[in-house]
C-alpha cells in the first residue's frame, strides 16, 4: 500500500498521509485486541506488515466493524478534521473501562522559517518509527494488569464539529478511567501528520 501513496515533489500528500495513518490504526487496533486477549487466539492470523509480524482478526464481524470506522477516519484525516482516536477496552458485564489507548493526531505545518524546506522522511525511517510502536504494544503485557473479565471494545473518534458524520455514529461518553496510570508510547511522523500514542489503565486492577 505504501507504494501507492500520492507524492508531491517527493513528499507524501495529506491524502497519502491519511492512508498511512488509517492503516496504522487498523493494524494497531488489531494488535492491541490480540495482545490484550480480547478475543481468542484462534480468531487471529499473522501477517507481515511494516517489516514485522502483526496479528490480524479473521472474525468477519469485527473486520466489517473496523472497516466501516476506518473509511470515515480516512476521509476525516484527508480533510484535516480529526484530532484523536481512542480504543477503549470495557468489561462486557459492567461496561467499566479497563484500558484506554489514545492516539493524538496533529497536522504538520510547513516550516517556512529562514526559507528552509522541511526534509522529507524516508520510507525506512517512517517504518522504523511505526515498528517501535508495535513492539511497545507487544511488550505492554509486561506492565499492564492481567485482564480476567470478558471484555469488548469501543472506538471513539474526536472529529471537528463540521465533519460529516454517518447516521450510524452516535455521541459517546469519553470513557475515562478514574485514578488511571498512564504510559506514553512512541510517536511517528509523516510529512503531514504526527501521531502520538499513550495507554491509560486502572492501576489497582491486578489487586481485585
Amino acid at each position: 500500500m505504501s507504494q501507492q501513496l500520492q507524492l508531491t515533489k517527493g513528499k507524501i500528500t495529506l491524502k497519502g498521509s491519511a492512508r498511512i495513518v488509517t492503516e496504522f490504526f487498523l493494524y494497531g487496533i488489531n494488535s492491541i485486541l490480540f495482545q490484550r486477549g480480547i478475543y481468542p487466539m484462534d480468531d487471529f492470523e499473522m501477517k507481515k506488515k511494516y517489516g514485522i509480524d502483526v496479528w490480524v482478526t479473521n472474525d468477519t464481524q469485527v473486520q466489517t466493524y473496523l472497516k466501516t470506522i476506518m473509511d470515515s477516519v480516512q476521509e476525516w484525516l484527508s480533510a484535516g478534521k480529526i484530532n484523536k482516536l481512542v480504543l477503549a477496552i470495557n468489561t462486557r458485564e459492567t461496561r467499566e473501562t479497563l484500558e484506554r489507548w489514545q492516539f493524538d493526531i496533529q497536522l504538520v505545518e510547513e516550516d517556512e522559517g529562514e526559507g528552509k524546506a522541511k526534509a522529507t522522511k524516508s520510507d525506512k525511517a517512517l517504518q522504523m518509527e511505526i515498528q517501535a510502536i508495535f513492539r511497545q504494544i507487544a511488550a505492554s503485557v509486561s506492565f499492564l494488569p492481567i485482564i480476567e473479565d470478558k471484555c469488548t471494545f469501543n472506538i471513539l473518534v474526536y472529529a471537528d464539529k463540521d465533519a460529516e458524520v454517518p447516521t450510524t455514529w452516535t455521541d459517546s461518553d469519553p470513557l475515562h478511567i478514574k485514578n488511571a496510570e498512564q504510559v506514553r508510547l512512541r510517536s511517528f511522523l509523516t510529512d503531514a501528520h504526527r501521531v502520538e500514542a499513550m495507554v491509560a489503565y486502572r492501576r489497582d486492577l491486578d489487586l481485585c
